[in-house]
């Protein structure tokens, strides 16, 4: 299966890409010289990670008919300040005091089989070339 994303260069420093019919915008923060109308495309990369963490819980607890509605994700990422690299990311799922406890256990096991988790566990190999 082959997926194409069509990426848009806008003024100053936005970006969009285009997807499937959607137009994800990113920008960069005023301290880089951007507009901060969006997030960077860094910040977005790793919102997935969060986000697609949450999928798996909501799916989780939607086949269960668990409700959802005081369950809280919260992702910190932890930056070397000398590198600026990325060297961890927490991800702190929060269940409610009535969440079945027969379920925790499960549930963090199903979110840890997110996509996002699963190509940073295994990255692709990367090509940039150009068309000319």
């Amino acid at each position: 299966m082959e997926m194409k994303y069509d990426i848009t260069l806008g003024g100053n420093k936005k970006v969009d890409a285009h997807y499937r019919g959607f137009t994800i915008h990113s920008d960069q923060p005023l301290t880089s010289g951007g507009d901060n109308t969006a997030l960077s495309p860094f910040e977005l990369f790793l919102t997935s990670i969060g986000m697609c963490t949450g999928f798996y819980v909501l799916a989780f607890c939607q086949s269960r008919s668990i409700p959802t509605d005081n369950i809280k994700i919260t992702q910190t990422v932890i930056q070397n300040d000398a590198t600026h690299m990325v060297e961890k990311v927490i991800i702190d799922t929060n269940l409610p005091p009535d969440f079945p406890e027969k379920y925790k256990a499960a549930v963090i096991k199903t979110a840890q089989s997110c996509s996002v988790k699963k190509f940073l566990d295994s990255p692709p190999e990367i090509q940039i070339s150009t068309n000319n």
